[in-house]
């Protein structure tokens, strides 16, 4: 690609098409680790843990800018479609870099800095998932770039380094986890960070785990801790103890719950964030994405986002040459100062279809929080839905059976259900987009001091989408390659292809959202209901955007437990729905849309439910 001199250069980069070009030779690039003192001993050793930074970064006397990945998953499970890891030589120097951010950014002259978190791979400390740990390991070698942190050419003793090759100005990406620390660390305010790039990322760890009162059917934080150590470290025994303790089974908000929650601080953020979150995400809901937002947008936070039709997928392997020219674009514009117009672009890109892509100036676009309100229809259980309250007394009732889920409800919506109840539009007259966060208010009765409750968006019709529930999330791994960046010995910069994965459906569950009844007065503290007495609890719903084209339906239903992700209470209840008192506040652009008949179609394929909730994400 380059044929450069072994002679450092005296510019850090240089220009043409205002784009940054590849003017460093990779193969002559500075590869060091520096261990970044975090002022914690959460392996109460007694000493102040270190966390290990490995550097590459061009071989030039001018300073360069960062771009940090902070993960804990570079030994025990990898990055990137290909799960790649990070490779040293015989003295320990950092050799194989994941990803193709140091092949394509650092000829362009800039730094790459991947940050091990502590308590994994060769970090000191303990991982606490989402606490204290886990965001210091980034927050302080952010630090340290900028002059405020201390950092050392040993894991132990050694000589102490400043990051003199640097600008300060750092610009943080991730999926999944290394998202979430970007978030993470966004919220603590640190100056330097210039930019976060969270890809399917975590905004409150309680969100990940739990769901307004209800425990979801998966593995605690502990375990994920114990995989990311590479099976558990023995001085690490006491965090896991705090993780177990921490966490309430019965899923009341904890203090533990409380310290990991990033979105009320989004406040003291002063980056600019760039969100990237699939829309069929099911490890990482879209309601991460869609209350950060929310709440940065409140703070006038300068913002971006790309939403996909896919699950929890990278966008290099979704869109890749448009995401690699918009991410180089957005990291000059950032991090380099380069006026190149990126900033004054439309906000977001967000995939209508199959590889379809429209964008919108500001997201979300104009929608306006509508309530939406049910009412009662010709038989028992089905429902229609209305801009107009239904009148004082009318109710229906189903019995969660704890056998069936929001996948299964969906099916034959012209057919009661003992399970469920359903309301629909009838055939919409006119398209109609949601697009935003919304929220369900349900006041409901129990024939048990304990009730789940299940609300579920869902469109009727035909249409083409990504396979989001197949093995690929949406895409499968082609055996073709292509190469994005400087190849040198060790770390190449070329990657499996991938296509598109469709599947043809006449129904799809667009948002969901689960609660406890008993958690009507506070997520902090649960209450048993008293049978027959009604209580009414709002909860969220996962945020969307998608279009339903006219003559189809949106349908709203309304379950107890849904047990593709959460486990039936000991005693199954019978829920009485007060009907005048429920309302879905729903993201409508442009309102709803009249009616244009009252049949709904028959259900027949849509995806399934998934088999299993991750164990942690990655």
């Amino acid at each position: 690609m380059i044929a450069m001199p072994a002679s450092a250069r005296t510019d850090a980069f240089a220009l043409s098409g205002g784009v940054t070009q590849p003017v460093h030779a990779l193969a002559d690039a500075v590869r060091e680790t520096v261990w970044v003192d975090i002022g914690m001993d959460g392996d109460r050793d007694g000493v102040s843990d270190r966390v290990a930074a490995d550097i590459v970064r061009p071989q030039t006397t001018a300073k360069v800018p960062v771009i940090m990945d902070a993960s804990p998953y570079y030994s025990c499970c990898g990055r990137g479609n290909e799960s790649e890891r990070k490779t040293y030589d015989s003295s320990g120097r950092p050799v194989g870099f994941p990803l193709y951010y140091d092949n394509y950014f650092v000829p362009r002259g800039y730094s790459v800095v991947l940050v091990d978190l502590a308590g994994t791979n060769r970090s000191e400390g303990c991982v606490d998932v989402g606490g204290r740990s886990d965001v210091t390991s980034a927050k302080a070698v952010v630090d340290w770039l900028n002059g405020r942190g201390k950092g050392y050419s040993g894991k132990t003793g050694g000589t102490e380094v400043a990051a003199s090759w640097s600008t300060g100005a750092v610009g943080m990406i991730g999926k999944s986890y290394d998202g979430t620390i970007a978030n993470g660390v966004a919220a603590t305010g640190v100056d330097g960070l210039r930019t976060i790039v969270p890809i399917g990322a975590i905004s409150s760890w309680y969100d990940y785990y739990r769901g307004d009162g209800m425990a979801f059917r998966r593995g605690g934080p502990s375990g994920l801790a114990r995989t990311v150590e590479g099976g558990g470290r023995s001085d690490c025994g006491h965090a896991k103890t705090v993780l177990d303790q921490g966490t309430a089974a019965n899923g009341d908000v904890t203090p533990m719950w409380v310290d990991r929650n990033h979105v009320p601080n989004a406040g003291k953020v002063k980056a600019s964030v760039f969100v990237v979150h699939g829309l069929g995400d099911m490890n990482v809901m879209t309601l991460h994405f869609g209350q950060w937002w929310d709440a940065l947008a409140k703070n006038g936070v300068k913002r971006k986002i790309w939403l996909s039709q896919t699950g929890h997928v990278d966008p290099f392997d979704f869109r890749r040459a448009e995401w690699v020219r918009t991410l180089h674009r957005w990291f000059d514009h950032t991090l380099l100062n380069v006026a190149n117009g990126i900033d004054t672009e439309p906000m977001a890109d967000v995939e209508r279809s199959p590889d379809r892509w429209s964008t919108d100036k500001v997201w979300p676009p104009a929608s306006k929080l509508t309530a939406v309100r049910p009412q009662p229809g010709s038989a028992a259980g089905l429902g229609k839905l209305s801009t107009q309250a239904a009148p004082a007394g009318k109710t229906e009732q189903f019995t969660d059976n704890g056998q069936t889920n929001e996948y299964s409800w969906a099916l034959q919506p012209n057919a009661a259900s003992p399970s469920r109840v359903l309301f629909t539009t009838g055939n919409l007259a006119n398209e109609l987009r949601l697009s935003g966060t919304g929220s369900v208010t349900v006041t409901a009765s129990s024939s048990t001091p304990s009730a789940h409750l299940t609300a579920a968006l869902v469109h009727y019709g035909p249409n083409t989408i990504r396979d989001y529930r197949g093995s690929g999330e949406g895409i499968r791994t082609l055996s073709t390659e292509s190469c994005w960046g400087e190849n040198r010995d060790g770390d190449d910069a070329c990657y499996r292809d991938t296509a598109t994965t469709t599947k043809q459906v006449d129904h799809e569950v667009l948002a969901r959202g689960w609660a406890d009844l008993s958690n009507y007065s506070s997520l902090s503290s649960s209450q048993p209901l008293q049978p027959g007495q009604s209580y009414t609890m709002t909860f969220r719903l996962s945020a969307l955007d998608h279009v339903i084209p006219a003559g189809h339906q949106l349908a709203v239903i309304i379950g107890g437990t849904d047990n593709s992700y959460i486990a039936a209470p000991s005693r199954l209840p019978k829920i009485t729905v007060d009907l005048s008192r429920t309302s879905f506040d729903l993201p409508l652009v442009g309102g709803l849309p009249a009616a244009g008949g009252e049949s709904a179609p028959a259900a027949r394929d849509g995806l399934p439910a998934p088999t299993a909730l991750p164990n942690g994400e990655r």
